[in-house]
């Protein structure tokens, strides 16, 4: 039997505030959280200074994970404001995490905050504890992570996992 290969997901939940990240590791059936956390940007600083740090810090996460024997993935969770500035801003932190895996020439996948509960909570509609709780179970946890940014960005990578696995079975029973 053939071992099943390693696989890093890098799940980033964006925000011009907070941008939270987590990052799991896949082999077959297992997963495992490797790191997670936010980078709290300066609210004092000019916007360009923030993108430009959250950009640098993301860059670094990924290649602090960087290996020739494993392959990495970015999931990044797309937004949905109702307000138009919230919106320009956090698309702004978004498109510093689709640069960073961009140059570092790594496959990114975007998923709703929808899609995101649906698969990790089996509700489109879970709160943040709800998230957090679940995140804690998938992962094997004493305690659910903290802050809430780094659980939503784990739930990310978590819904990248089950998808892209529940999309090879469908492939597989064609």
């Amino acid at each position: 039997m053939a071992a099943v290969p390693r696989s890093l997901i890098l799940g980033i939940d964006p925000g011009i505030a907070v941008t939270g990240y987590g990052v799991i590791e896949v082999d077959g059936r297992t997963t495992r959280l490797l790191d997670s956390g936010a980078w709290k940007l300066p609210q004092s600083k000019p916007l360009p200074e923030k993108l430009h740090r959250l950009h640098d810090s993301i860059s670094t996460l990924l290649r602090d994970h960087i290996s020739p024997d494993i392959s990495i993935e970015v999931a990044v969770e797309d937004f949905f404001v109702g307000h138009v500035r919230a919106a320009v801003t956090i698309g702004q932190a978004r498109a510093m995490a689709l640069l960073a895996a961009a140059q570092a020439d790594l496959p990114v996948f975007l998923y709703s905050p929808l899609e995101v509960k649906q698969f990790v909570t089996s509700y489109g509609r879970g709160d943040k504890a709800q998230v957090q709780e679940m995140v804690r179970v998938l992962l094997g946890l004493a305690e659910a992570p903290q802050p809430a940014d780094a659980a939503d960005a784990l739930a990310v990578a978590i819904c990248h996992s089950l998808r892209r696995d529940s999309a090879a079975v469908l492939k597989g029973a064609r």
